[in-house]
């Protein structure tokens, strides 16, 4: 994991406190990581599922993963942009606000 996408304090305490559930977290993406898909692709399809679920938080860090796993700005975007004719318009712009401050904060906008 980068330096700009470490694990955020909450996680780290949560996982300090139930150890038990951070390892079954651990072998849950060691089995995510099995098939042909790239790291990338694997963080593309995460941030698809983000979006899908209307996970703020979720989609927040999807993108800065998939960023940090060498996807570009057009790649994510057109993640939102996939997403909007299931979602919905209004769900799709909710998307692109929560990820347009991760692309502004990389300097990608």
């Amino acid at each position: 994991m980068s330096e700009e996408s470490k694990a955020p304090k909450a996680y780290s305490r949560f996982v300090a406190r139930f150890p038990e559930l951070g390892e079954a977290w651990d072998r849950v993406r060691e089995v995510e990581r099995q098939g042909p898909a790239d790291e990338k692709a694997l963080r593309l399809m995460k941030l698809a599922i983000a979006v899908g679920a209307m996970r703020q938080g979720a989609v927040t860090s999807a993108t800065r993963k998939a960023l940090d796993a060498g996807a570009t700005e057009e790649e994510i975007l057109q993640v939102v942009a996939v997403a909007a004719s299931t979602l919905g318009f209004p769900s799709a712009v909710a998307v692109h606000t929560w990820i347009e401050p991760v692309l502004i904060d990389r300097m990608l906008v």
